[in-house]
């Protein structure tokens, strides 16, 4: 956790912020592609973050996504809670049909699966994400959908 960490929780918390999701997206994209990829919009705000490259379920393209995402060993937990929004993000989608993935941290990029979680596993992640991003509370109130989590583990 970084300095800003407690502005950026205290931001996220915002009801309105899903609304400017594509402008956020946008921004994000534009500090990635300036820094090379280094640096996005989480890490600034002291955040643990990872870029997952999923191939479409359809078109096969690599489609780059990055997720908040709470490190567990060499694992990665992430959930695809879209700030509460009651549509499931594009990446569920194509995380579940997927076979192998590609994470980015730090510039290193690692072959990785994708594992949809459950029951008492699915509770237990949660908690992790929830010690790194509280608002992930906020998100499950905001939407009747479940909000899936997924372990990343190394292919």
């Amino acid at each position: 956790m970084g300095l800003l960490t407690p502005l950026a929780v205290r931001v996220g918390s915002i009801s309105w912020l899903p609304h400017y999701l594509p402008w956020i997206v946008k921004v994000d994209d534009g500090i990635q592609k300036v820094s090379g990829g280094r640096v996005d919009l989480l890490t600034i705000a002291g955040l643990p973050s990872v870029t997952m490259l999923i191939p479409g379920r359809k078109s096969g393209i690599l489609r780059s996504t990055t997720v908040l995402a709470a490190p567990v060993g060499a694992e990665w937990i992430v959930a695809g809670s879209y700030f509460g929004n009651p549509k499931m993000p594009v990446w569920v989608y194509n995380l579940r049909a997927a076979d192998t993935i590609e994470v980015e941290f730090k510039g290193r990029h690692v072959p990785m699966r994708g594992r949809e979680l459950y029951d008492d596993e699915r509770a237990e992640a949660w908690q992790e994400l929830r010690r790194v991003w509280p608002n992930f509370d906020l998100y499950e109130q905001r939407t009747d959908r479940v909000i899936p989590v997924f372990r990343l583990s190394p292919a």
